[in-house]
């Protein structure tokens, strides 16, 4: 099996559980930096993590919804052009494969063959792009999202409810960088790319949220009980 047939559900887990990781464990660093107890860390984490994981799972089916509506269109209207008119999207079809570096005799053989077999299909892999493997799937998408962010969630929830409140924000750091270098080199390792190069980009960038909220809850927050 290629890497690149895991990359619908592959994308939206690893935005998912990333997005659970960061999101929450920056949410509680903000509030707790404003907090001396533990309920409203708590509080926070559960609440970041039901309405992140709602939010993403509807955004993403939301999202992945228009991609296969202009899909579809694009189908029918092709459908619609083959039964017109047949002579120019084979000739369109040839232009196709010229472009890819076949002769124009070639071209027109292989689009004269790949019409009769199926002309749609044809059509929609190499004029328009769409095929099995990248073809819009809306509920797996969001599926894989919500599921995702849910459990990457649900690791800083779970820190904020035994780390000491005093420490919580460098605790809940540490934590939330072991969690995405290890999100990192899954998702690496499940998509055929490099782990370090992973790891590298999502624990820079997930320091750079983490220390912008805490700096926020610092500033902005007060002390809250």
């Amino acid at each position: 099996m290629h890497f690149v047939k895991r990359s619908g559900w592959l994308r939206a887990a690893v935005l998912g559980s990333n997005d659970g990781i960061l999101s929450t464990t920056s949410l509680v660093i903000g509030v707790a930096a404003a907090s001396s107890t533990r309920a409203p860390i708590i509080l926070a984490a559960l609440a970041g993590l039901v309405a992140g994981a709602l939010s993403m799972a509807a955004g993403e089916y939301v999202s992945v919804s228009s991609q296969s509506d202009i899909e579809t269109a694009d189908l029918q209207r092709e459908q619609a052009e083959l039964a017109t008119m047949p002579e120019e999207e084979l000739i369109e079809l040839a232009a196709v494969y010229q472009k890819r570096g076949l002769d124009k005799t070639l071209s027109l053989e292989v689009a004269r063959q790949l019409t009769q077999h199926n002309a749609l299909e044809a059509h929609a892999r190499d004029e328009l792009g769409i095929n099995e493997i990248t073809q819009a799937k809306p509920l797996q998408a969001a599926l894989a999202s919500g599921a995702s962010f849910t459990v990457g969630g649900a690791l800083p929830l779970l820190v904020s409810l035994v780390a000491p409140v005093d420490r919580m924000e460098i605790i809940q750091y540490v934590c939330s960088i072991v969690f995405l270098a290890i999100s990192g080199i899954i998702a690496a390792r499940a998509g055929g790319s490099n782990p370090a190069k992973a790891v590298i980009r999502i624990c820079f960038w997930g320091t750079i949220a983490m220390a912008i909220t805490a700096l926020a809850g610092y500033l902005f927050g007060t002390s809250v009980s």
